[in-house]
């Protein structure tokens, strides 16, 4: 009996399932967060068919700088890096300039349009079925105010034509 007891050991040891292997994924190369750059490890969210990642947040801009021009902020630039990816059946018209960063007290400030159009950032995109984009969003806010959220559109969906209310990113 003390013989059979290893084999027996053995045997059921045989009869456990291996691990199983991970689904394969995409190799998108990794990117170095910018100097001045917080990386934010935040849940995806999603407003109707658009799914948003955050990637990094920066604070305390004084101005910005591109190939036509630069623009000094009244308060501080604050730039949200993020990924969008339209995870619908069709096309959405994404308005990349709809977003809102919140700060601590609540107050609400919509994208800086000059910052956005000198960064050459995306304005309004027809963001096809599975189409990721990935950008920066500039927001001017008043010296002091301290970034908290941020309340992302991802655009008309069968549901809800208007997107009126968006889905707030705390940034953690």
């Amino acid at each position: 009996m003390r013989a059979a007891l290893p084999l027996l050991v053995a045997l059921l040891a045989g009869c456990a399932s291996a691990p199983e292997p991970p689904p394969p994924a995409y190799r998108v190369p990794v990117e170095a967060p910018r100097p001045d750059e917080v990386v934010l490890d935040v849940p995806t969210t999603s407003d109707g068919d658009t799914a948003f990642t955050l990637l990094g947040l920066t604070t305390g801009l004084d101005v910005v700088i591109g190939s036509h021009a630069e623009w000094r902020a009244r308060g501080r630039f604050a730039r949200v890096r993020m990924i969008v990816v339209n995870t619908g059946r069709s096309s959405v018209l994404f308005d990349a300039r709809r977003h809102v960063l919140v700060d601590e007290r609540g107050g609400e400030h919509p994208q800086d349009a000059q910052a956005m159009t000198i960064k050459r950032q995306p304005e309004r995109v027809d963001l096809g079925a599975g189409v990721r984009l990935e950008y920066d969003a500039y927001f001017d806010v008043p010296e002091g105010a301290r970034p908290v959220a941020l309340r992302a559109f991802g655009g008309p969906t069968l549901t809800d034509l208007r997107d009126l209310e968006g889905a707030e990113i705390r940034f953690g």
